[in-house]
């Protein structure tokens, strides 16, 4: 029963030291101001033209690295640190960012399928907390309450999984968008591929911390 415990909390610590690199490195990177001179919001903008996408809109939204894509919305949603930033890691964020919108305008297939696993991830979240703790009680006299919860937590980790080449995907487009815009050089581009490696990290971790919860699960339900 520890290893149900035990796995989240390495994870969890692996997970504080992986945000903790990217807080830090994109904090260096904001200080980096952008020869360029144009604004998180700006280089949002112009990738949209550059790729013919005229029906997303850039909006700015509160916090510290929560900068997203709405598909639903139609958005691109940039943090106050990036929205008016005229630093590498403000263009960085927004280049991935409308990296998620041009996946989507061209029909991008792991987006597809991401798309399409976000209700049955939503139910299997909400099966697998109840019936992984009723099963984990009831283990010797009913393993199969705990199998409908590693079913319902396989489909979270599939989600979790799907996740990763979105990600990757998203900052190789705008990478690739921030050089032959001419937007960042040399050592701006190196910096912004920095910032962005460990933003992508941080989905390596959780997506491994679900497999690895997965197994164990799986290694449990299916002992004599």
């Amino acid at each position: 029963m520890l290893g149900f415990f035990i796995i989240p909390i390495v994870f969890m610590l692996i997970g504080m030291v992986v945000s903790s690199r990217l807080k830090s490195r994109m904090a260096k990177y904001s200080q980096m101001q952008l020869r360029s001179g144009l604004s998180g919001r700006e280089v949002a903008e112009k990738m949209l033209r550059d790729h013919g996408i005229h029906d997303v809109e850039i909006v700015s939204t509160g916090g510290f690295l929560t900068d997203h894509y709405n598909p639903m919305k139609k958005t691109v949603n940039l943090s106050e640190g990036v929205y008016n930033a005229r630093s590498v890691a403000a263009a960085a964020v927004a280049a991935h960012e409308v990296g998620h919108a041009v996946q989507h305008a061209a029909a991008y297939t792991p987006v597809m399928w991401r798309s399409a696993l976000v209700p049955l991830a939503k139910m299997g979240g909400w099966i697998a907390n109840i019936a992984i703790m009723v099963g984990l009680y009831m283990l010797s006299s009913n393993p199969t309450i705990l199998w409908i919860g590693v079913i319902g937590y396989a489909a979270t980790t599939l989600f979790s999984v799907v996740t990763l080449p979105v990600e990757f995907d998203a900052t190789r487009r705008g990478l690739k968008w921030l050089t032959n815009a001419g937007i960042t050089y040399g050592e701006e581009h190196e910096a912004a591929k920095d910032g962005l490696r460990w933003a992508a990290l941080t989905y390596v971790v959780a997506a491994l911390a679900s497999i690895a919860q997965l197994l164990w699960l799986i290694l449990l339900a299916s002992r004599d």
